[in-house]
């Protein structure tokens, strides 16, 4: 009785975003959305300066 389970963790967690998360889940996934869109646009804006480094190096 000590141990839990992954069933256990999995119906406990579950719950827990039910009772906090329904609001939140939305605005988290918005947040992450611009997050990973921010990211890949530094990427590409770091793409440019890292080929010149490149042909600076040959």
């Amino acid at each position: 009785m000590g141990r839990l389970g992954l069933t256990e963790i999995l119906v406990i967690v579950g719950i827990v975003i039910l009772l906090f998360g329904g609001k939140k889940i939305p605005e988290l996934m918005k947040g992450l959305g611009s997050g990973i869109k921010e990211f890949k646009n530094a990427a590409k804006d770091d793409q440019p300066a890292v080929k010149k480094e490149e042909e600076e190096v040959k």
